[in-house]
């Protein structure tokens, strides 16, 4: 355990300051790791070898091998729909509704998911149920999207829906091959863990996690059938940002903001994943995939101006200086998203006491 804590606390960077008057109070640290699809190390903060887990921001792998085989046209499923399978979404109505008509096209009922129920993350939707006196079911959990393509790849492939979760089952293997693939990573050497929603989980090193994000935005020379799949997962998400969190969340506003450009997609404890398509720092720049940790778990978070469900702190902030100094992100588009960048930090009286600022420079390389 203790070579483990040195090992995190080595390998981070201050990346967030909070102060307080004109006093430095507190410092958030991660690391950073930003790459292209040959797995080249474009640029980093800390250290880009830092093993993590991606938790969420893992999804559109999970749901790739269901695209890759034909899934989604089988099925019939439309855009939104494929999006919400790779969502971490605030379990709204919308969201809801969305995935009823999933589940009615595959042949299954919400009562097959086993990712548990917790309260939505839209705090607007948890008064709502709470005045017409419904309790929150499998749907409106943040990973359902995510739980309803595994149950649909196995209903297209004749596998067992009891036990779709156990990491010996032909999907969970089929998603860790995929997934090794595509982050350019030998089976052997992913850390499996478990998911709050029971799935199993990834951990590998953040420049791995970056490789696969640009292999999504960029698929050329991968073979035909995953080529295109990874080109309907991005499409979807890009077409449809608010399947992905829900109105006033960071990767949905990103994605809105930025206008095809670029696909963003958080996890719990901090984790945060871009992926940038070609072009989208200039003409004839190439596709980047981000992989950003909050060492900290980014778990304190704030009600942001207008939305009404908790936001980390940390990675809107690190995520849109990441982008700033890519040249991602032109002004205008940074003005659309000051509400998730550095900011004066309120008190409950609304007085500006201090500020959130990034305090990090990414390292290029040559």
């Amino acid at each position: 355990m203790t070579n483990q804590v040195n090992e995190m606390f080595n390998s981070s960077t201050p990346l967030v300051g909070t102060w307080r008057g004109d006093l430095l109070e507190c410092i958030q640290s991660g690391a950073i790791a930003v790459a292209d699809k040959d797995g080249k190390l474009v640029a980093s903060a800390g250290n880009p070898q830092f093993v993590t887990f991606l938790r969420s921001s893992a999804k559109p792998f999970q749901v790739l091998p269901f695209v890759e085989a034909g899934g989604v046209e089988y099925f019939g499923l439309t855009q939104a729909e494929l999006a919400i399978l790779c969502a971490s979404h605030h379990g709204t109505d919308g969201h809801v509704e969305v995935l009823k008509s999933i589940q009615r096209k595959v042949g299954i009922t919400e009562n097959f998911l086993q990712c548990g129920v917790h309260p939505p993350y839209s705090k607007s939707t948890q008064y709502a149920l709470i005045k017409r006196g419904e309790n929150p079911t499998s749907n409106r959990h943040n990973c359902s999207g995510k739980h309803t393509g595994m149950l649909a790849m196995c209903k297209l492939m004749g596998w067992s829906l009891e036990n779709y979760l156990d990491p010996q089952h032909p999907l969970q293997m089929l998603i860790l091959k995929t997934f090794a693939e595509m982050t350019n990573t030998s089976i052997d050497q992913i850390s499996l863990g478990t998911d709050g929603c029971s799935a199993p989980v990834f951990a590998i090193p953040l420049q791995n996690s970056a490789i696969g994000f640009a292999r999504l935005m960029d698929p050329s020379g991968l073979n035909l059938p995953r080529a295109e799949a990874c080109k309907k997962i991005t499409s979807s998400m890009l077409a449809y940002p608010e399947m992905i969190a829900g109105k006033g969340g960071f990767d949905t506003s990103l994605m809105q903001a930025a206008k095809g450009k670029i696909v963003s997609k958080s996890g719990a404890e901090g984790f945060l994943a871009l992926g940038l398509m070609g072009g989208a720092r200039g003409s004839g720049s190439k596709a980047l995939g981000v992989a950003v940790k909050i060492i900290d778990g980014d778990t304190g978070g704030d009600f942001l101006q207008g939305a009404d469900h908790l936001e980390g702190r940390a990675r809107p902030i690190v995520g849109l200086e990441i982008l700033r100094q890519l040249g991602a992100l032109v002004p205008a588009e940074l003005e659309k998203l000051a509400t998730f960048g550095p900011r004066f930090q309120k008190n409950w009286r609304g007085f500006s006491v201090g500020r959130f600022e990034p305090v990090f420079k990414l390292i290029f390389e040559k």
